[in-house]
């Protein structure tokens, strides 16, 4: 399955890259699974999207959950939480 990965703010800075196409395996189903996906890359990866981090996760442009399913063609993105002041 294709999908497109974007990247924002400190994310972004800290992969310096802010969007990808990637081809998953076909068991990366879920939101939380292409980020499983990802932290296996290891390094700036398992560091920047690690589980113990705050990270907000978007499919569609759409909040969502973990356990979000994903579809061919799709836009999963991540990004830290947004304060305000």
């Amino acid at each position: 399955m294709q999908i497109e990965l974007k990247f924002f703010a400190s994310v972004r800075e800290a992969l310096g890259l802010a969007q990808e196409r990637v081809d998953l395996p076909e068991d990366v189903r879920t939101v939380g699974a292409v980020r499983d996906y990802l932290i296996a890359r290891g390094g700036v990866w398992a560091e920047t999207l690690a589980h113990g981090r705050a990270l907000r996760m978007a499919f569609n442009h759409v909040m969502c959950a973990p356990d979000t399913a994903i579809v061919e063609g799709g836009e999963v993105a991540f990004f830290p939480p947004v304060t305000g002041g």
